[in-house]
């Protein structure tokens, strides 16, 4: 069916929250009755697009932590311990110890071109789960075609995410949408261009929002 209520995701790659919160939306998508009449779109957003290929300390996310926000060392370890407890509620594993801090550019350009062909749920989950509990460094080429059969896409698929402008230009027209919506971070959840979730909110708040939304929204659209 043609006509769909749309559910746009903002969210990037190397935010720990934005996993969580993807995690939270599928399980309150789960229990969501009516998902044939939904789209969802996984859109890109850059926190911090300045950060280098290589930035300082990335073999230390907490020490990179702490030196970009001004926290001590065992502020910020304190802190990674807390979201690695919150991650395992919803069922991921966060591996700090081993995360390698990148600019997540490249990694936003294969999702780019995943979408392209249906495949950007699937970029995005492989992605999450390569950088944080893999400790996979996605700025590394050799690392994004290794990946790119979980994902469901071939070399030459990955070799044109990466050299091809036009991917970069999408990823950069993401994020300067989400401002214009009123993102001030991510996740950012946009429902049928009504209503927004900004947070990784848990799966009861969603599912309100989503059925207050498909309620509006199927009286519109939808005929007995």
């Amino acid at each position: 069916m043609e006509n769909k209520m749309k559910i746009e995701i903002w969210s990037d790659i190397m935010c720990p929250f934005c996993y969580i919160g993807k995690r939270n939306f599928e399980m309150a998508f789960s229990q969501f009755e009516n998902k044939e009449f939904v789209e969802v779109e996984w859109k890109s957003f850059q926190l911090d697009p300045t950060i280098p290929e290589v930035p300082k300390y990335q073999d230390d996310m907490y020490m990179f932590v702490a030196d970009r926000k001004g926290f001590s060392y065992e502020q910020s370890k304190t802190m990674h311990q807390d979201l690695i407890q919150y991650a395992k509620r919803v069922g991921l594993e966060y591996n700090f110890d081993i995360v390698r801090v990148t600019n997540s550019l490249k990694g936003h350009r294969l999702i780019q071109f995943a979408k392209i062909k249906g495949l950007g749920a699937n970029a995005k989950e492989c992605l999450f789960n390569a950088y944080f509990t893999q400790g996979k460094n996605l700025s590394d080429v050799a690392t994004l075609v290794e990946l790119r059969k979980e994902i469901g896409l071939t070399e030459a698929d990955v070799n044109a995410a990466l050299t091809n402008s036009l991917y970069v230009q999408k990823v950069e027209s993401d994020s300067r949408e989400a401002q214009t919506l009123g993102a001030r971070g991510v996740p950012f959840f946009v429902i049928n261009r009504q209503y927004a979730i900004a947070g990784a909110q848990q799966p009861n708040e969603i599912i309100r929002i989503l059925e207050k939304s498909f309620a509006e929204w199927q009286k519109d659209n939808l005929t007995c």
